[in-house]
């Protein structure tokens, strides 16, 4: 379902079209973005702004976008063919920028060692690039990077040695974290249908937890058979699968998976599947028993009753979260809402994050919900002293008029949640029957 690289160009375009309006005095300037860097212990993904600007999926590579409409992609020169031990998207030659759609692709500078590129090398192996950014400052030029990406060290390492060889260079950054969080906050039909396919995948995995849960069973099998079902359709894990059994269902972000499933436990499955680099998460909790006790009951219509309400709400001109108007945040109001059943206490996130590259994805919270947004709704109630954790939680679409849900046709209500659950406790009991026969 890849976009062609023309797509990628026009994203490039309507970035620089924002920034020209937002800085009308500045004439000379360049947009850099990086790539993200291997590891060695886990399979690469590829920076997520990177990606949404380029479409590209190799590390190590530095794009420069120039307000002029120029595009220069800098990539590393290896002393070990690359190609020998990876497939290689990307190589220095008029014919690959024409067909990436780029004006240019070139290296950075020297040969380094090896095949992978390494983000700390000397002068020498980015020669070519310092050149071009002193070219740029000795202009007085500016150059706009994308400098608060959370959890990335990239940037601001590339940064503090770029200024080793540059001292001036800080001078003339100027930070694009907003109008690029702008834009990929706003999904287009592609980007929808590529969110609902990773949807799909966590609804089906959802269904076959469920099916699963019974007491003896232990949490790692559940997570097991969930990611499987990720790679067998092509999908990965968005993030760490939870899988929360008992006491462990008020962790928000339990992820040890060692316990085994007792009789009356509360099993909360978070979960979401990323399906070519775009992201679900859809939770629910299942009883293992098959039937939520009376005060499981209790609290879970509590939830349910939240979400519900707070999905009648969310529409453009809405806010995720904003304290100076609470009447307008669909979490202060999630929160009134649990406080007249006395359960605002046991709340203790968010009522929700937007989605899309990234699970927690970009978006400026300080805004009203837009047209094409996507968030999740996830209410939930943690009661550590009675081993109840409840959240519930699906993926939303904002449209012209309100929120579509995308993972609407899995059930949330705790008649059809006990029967998904009841699923593999009656298979059980089947099992068992034919063994006697």
């Amino acid at each position: 379902m890849k976009q062609s690289y023309a797509f990628y160009d026009r994203r490039r375009k309507e970035l620089i079209d924002t920034l020209k309006k937002q800085n009308p005095t500045i004439k000379n300037g360049a947009v850099m973005l990086l790539a993200g860097f291997e590891d060695g212990k886990h399979t690469f993904r590829q920076e997520s702004s990177f990606y949404y600007y380029t479409g590209l999926t190799e590390p190590g590579l530095v794009l420069i976008i120039e307000l002029s409409g120029k595009s220069r992609l800098f990539i590393p020169a290896y002393a070990t063919p690359r190609s020998d031990w990876l497939v290689e998207e990307v190589v220095a030659t008029k014919e690959c920028a024409q067909n990436l759609s780029l004006s240019e692709v070139s290296y950075l500078g020297k040969p380094q060692q090896g095949y992978e590129p390494s983000l700390l090398v000397g002068a020498e192996q980015y020669q070519d690039f310092i050149a071009y950014l002193k070219n740029l400052i000795d202009a007085g030029g500016s150059l706009f990077t994308y400098t608060a990406v959370k959890k990335n060290v990239v940037y601001p390492m590339f940064l503090m040695q770029m200024r080793t060889f540059l001292p001036t260079l800080m001078e003339h950054l100027r930070d694009i974290s907003l109008p690029i969080a702008a834009q990929r906050s706003r999904k287009n039909k592609f980007e929808i249908e590529l969110m609902y396919k990773a949807v799909e995948l966590t609804m089906v995995a959802q269904e076959a937890a469920a099916r699963v849960i019974q007491p003896g069973i232990k949490e790692s099998i559940i997570k097991a058979g969930i990611e499987y079902i990720f790679a067998e359709s092509e999908g990965s894990p968005a993030f760490p699968s939870i899988v929360a059994t008992g006491k462990n269902s008020t962790i928000l972000h339990y992820h040890n998976g060692n316990a085994a499933i007792k009789p009356n436990d509360l099993v909360v499955v978070d979960i979401g599947a990323e399906y070519e680099y775009y992201c679900a998460d859809i939770t629910r909790t299942y009883p293992a028993s098959g039937t939520f006790t009376k005060r499981q009951r209790e609290v879970y219509e509590a939830v349910l009753a939240t979400h519900e309400y707070i999905a009648t709400l969310a529409k453009p001109g809405m806010f995720l979260r904003n304290a100076e108007k609470p009447e307008l945040s669909l979490h202060h109001l999630a929160v009134a809402h649990l406080e007249k059943k006395g359960f605002a206490k046991y709340f203790k996130h968010g009522i929700g994050h937007y989605l899309g590259l990234d699970v927690h994805d970009v978006g400026d919270y300080a805004q009203p919900l837009e047209e094409g947004n996507v968030i999740t709704i996830e209410p939930g109630i943690y009661i550590p002293e009675e081993n109840i954790g409840i959240r519930i939680e699906d993926d939303y679409w904002i449209v012209s008029d309100g929120a579509e849900c995308l993972s609407a046709e899995l059930p949330r209500d705790a008649e059809s949640v006990q029967e998904m659950a009841r699923a593999s406790i009656d298979d059980e009991d089947e099992d068992d029957e034919e063994d006697y026969d």
